[in-house]
């Protein structure tokens, strides 16, 4: 088995106004490329992974501009299609304190839903990968998303390769006649590795389990008799006193085991797109490169915290930097 990371995802861009404006205060936006499989992706490429990233992009100067991001950050692009339709979009106003940030998505049909799975040659995509992460958004986009993603899950799962997945299921997609719990827990089915809590598990399978410590470790078991392909799972948790004050810690249910790590409080929120994908990113880093899945999962929620402080989609902190925070340094002295 190789040691490359693929992911599988849209690429986004997302508008969004600067200074904690809402919409109709601005008359221009910042724009940043981003989609959650892409934020794993360019976290663990910022970790000095070799990473590779599967997905569709419009064939306009847009689609180059995503293009150059995507290489500028060292990630291999060669199985990224370019197409007639436009780049997804979504829009952004961003919170503050008791007000919440707000979300608009214009992506059901743009290059990425519209993505044919024969035009991935997955063959050669997961030549020399070690691990595939996917999450739920991909499969609800559209039934080609879905197809597409299917087929490169059943060959890593022959092949051998670790699959990690956060389900992340969003009911305001799945336009296209399937049933999202359905699909996610076929496609579940492929992956060793589930990260995800409670509120994925029960929406999942239905459930309702409570979201404490013993309502989590029941919640894992029953995924797992569930779904015996899952091994493992991990779960960010985030205690939101505010818009601008957030608390992260990590759990896991690994080997009839439950642990979890401290907690880690920001005080000063920056940009909370994409913490969850850090959170997944610093996970598969550590699994691969850290002693053993405590270690992995400190890791894990030391990248969740700090890219609260990080504008933008992706999390652009170092090996280095998420160890001070492993390590107990949460002052944010200068570093000179």
């Amino acid at each position: 088995m190789g040691t490359k990371i693929l992911t599988f995802g849209e690429v986004l861009m997302r508008l969004s106004p600067s200074n904690y404006k809402t919409l109709q205060q601005s008359n221009e936006v910042e724009f940043y490329f981003g989609g959650t499989e892409l934020n794993v992706a360019t976290s663990l490429s910022t970790l000095e992974c070799e990473v590779k990233h599967v997905s569709n992009i419009s064939d306009d100067f847009i689609g180059d501009a995503a293009l150059s991001f995507i290489k500028s950050h060292g990630i291999d692009s060669s199985y990224i299609n370019r197409t007639e339709h436009p780049l997804g979009l979504y829009f952004l106003e961003v919170g503050s304190a008791v007000r919440p940030s707000r979300i608009s998505y214009n992506r059901l049909n743009g290059s990425f839903a519209n993505i044919n799975p024969t035009d991935i040659n997955w063959e050669k995509a997961l030549e020399d990968c070690s691990y595939f992460h996917w999450t739920g958004i991909t499969p609800g986009i559209s039934e080609n998303a879905y197809l597409a993603l299917k087929q490169g899950l059943k060959l890593a799962k022959e092949k051998g390769i670790n699959i990690t997945t956060d389900p992340a299921y969003r009911s305001n997609l799945w336009k296209y006649g399937k049933k999202g719990q359905e699909i996610l827990k076929e496609l579940i089915g492929y992956s060793n590795l589930f990260i995800g809590g409670v509120n994925e598990i029960n929406e999942i399978l239905e459930t309702n389990f409570n979201s404490d410590e013993d309502g989590f470790i029941e919640a894992s078991k029953t995924l797992i008799s569930t779904i015996p392909s899952i091994k493992k799972v991990f779960d960010k948790v985030r205690i939101g006193k505010n818009a601008s004050n957030q608390i992260t810690k990590g759990r896991a249910w690994v080997n009839d085991t439950y642990f979890e790590t401290s907690e880690i409080e920001i005080s000063q929120v920056v940009d909370r797109i994409g913490t969850g994908d850090a959170f997944a990113a610093g996970l598969i880093y550590g699994l691969i490169h850290l002693k053993n899945e405590e270690e992995a999962l400190n890791f894990a929620n030391a990248a969740c915290a700090l890219k609260h402080t990080i504008l933008g989609d992706v999390n652009l902190v170092s090996k280095e930097d998420i160890l001070e925070v492993v390590n107990g340094n949460l002052g944010g002295r200068i570093k000179r």
